[in-house]
């Protein structure tokens, strides 16, 4: 009875190693059919990259090269502008009151400290009337207790009150003349008159815009630059300002940036002033403005349109000679500054290269070239 159960035991113990190894065989064998299809994938794909590169080769592609050389290359910044007058003034009232009188109108010329309107100023005008009587009279006064007191006669005291009097008084009417003066709105610049905001009987205050002077004898464009490319703008560099409205392109210079960043747009302010010539400028007239912040006299440049990019990085095409036939090659580049249609090739490129600017499309390395 025991040689029977351990006859049993060692009979399922075989049956349980053979299931073992036929499942681990199985495991083993679907891995491998996995493998094959996917090295069938890999090899089909090769084959057809093959196939493909074999027959684009033996092509011959008419394409246009163009022999690289060194060259000026400039990157300009370009912004919006507009026209302003050199001075421009708005100008407002000094006191409140009613306007009684307006001597200019719009387009009119004026000069400095001329009068353009008048604020009514009748009560003012009685109380300096009076301060000069009083004046007068103690201006009189004054001189005969000088006299006395030269000549000794009467006390200090009487003097020293007289000519407080006299001084007192003179300053009353000095101030009331000031207050006079400023019931004239007058002209700081000699200039036009570019708008005129003020009619008669109308209430006039202080800090409300009035009359606006602009002297366009010196004229300067204004832009905003954004702040990263204060490093970019100095004074100095290189302007061409395109006005559309009257067609002029001028060449000038950036005279001043500003060292303040406006916090609400991030931007600085930049100043171009033209010179005075025929141009008939307008105030807020619009400017293109490029500013020259990047110049390489000895650059490489290519058309960017040729330029490709892949994720392993920028190449474009050049001509090559092997043997006694030219063949397309695949040359990675760098590109830096682009502007206008330019790239500059700052890796890559030597000068005599020849780039394929035309054809380009679909070729593949070590295509033959028939060079028009």
């Amino acid at each position: 009875m025991k040689a029977l159960f351990q006859l049993l035991v060692l009979l399922g113990t075989l049956l349980i190693v053979t299931s073992c190894g036929s499942n681990d065989k199985r495991a083993e064998l679907d891995k491998l059919k996995k493998q094959r299809h996917e090295i069938d994938a890999q090899i089909k794909a090769l084959e057809a990259e093959l196939s493909i590169t074999k027959d684009s080769v033996g092509k011959i592609v008419s394409v246009q090269v163009s022999e690289i050389k060194e060259t000026p290359f400039n990157h300009y910044l370009e912004v919006q502008g507009t026209v302003d007058g050199e001075d421009n003034i708005g100008i407002s009232a000094q006191m409140p009151g009613v306007i009684t009188s307006i001597n200019v109108k719009e387009a009119d010329r004026v000069s400095k400290g001329q009068v353009l309107a008048q604020i009514e100023n009748n009560a003012l005008k009685q109380q300096y009337e009076s301060a000069r009587t009083q004046l007068e009279f103690a201006t009189n006064i004054y001189n005969k207790q000088k006299s006395l007191w030269d000549q000794q006669i009467g006390s200090e005291i009487q003097y020293l009150t007289a000519k407080n009097n006299k001084e007192t008084a003179e300053k009353g009417v000095a101030s009331l003349a000031e207050q006079l003066e400023m019931s004239r709105i007058k002209s700081p610049i000699n200039g036009t008159v570019e708008e005129l905001n003020l009619k008669i009987g109308q209430l006039a205050s202080p800090g409300m815009p009035a009359v606006r002077v602009v002297n366009f004898s010196n004229v300067k464009i204004v832009a905003d630059i954004a702040e990263g490319y204060a490093s970019n703008v100095k004074p100095g560099a290189e302007v061409i300002v395109m006005i559309p409205d009257l067609n002029k392109e001028i060449k000038a210079k950036v005279d001043f940036t500003s060292k303040y960043i406006n916090p609400v747009n991030r931007t600085f302010s930049t100043e171009i002033r033209l010179k005075p010539g025929q141009i008939e400028y307008r105030a807020n007239m619009v400017a293109r403005v490029s500013i020259l912040d990047y110049s390489n006299q000895k650059a490489l440049t290519v058309p960017l349109a040729v330029v490709r990019e892949t994720t392993e990085g920028q190449y474009l095409f050049i001509a090559e000679q092997s043997n006694d036939r030219w063949i397309a090659k695949r040359n990675p580049i760098k590109v830096g500054q682009t502007y206008n249609g330019i790239a500059e090739v700052i890796e890559g490129l030597k000068p005599g290269d020849k780039v394929i600017i035309s054809g380009f499309n679909n070729l593949v390395d070590g295509q033959i070239l028939n060079i028009i």
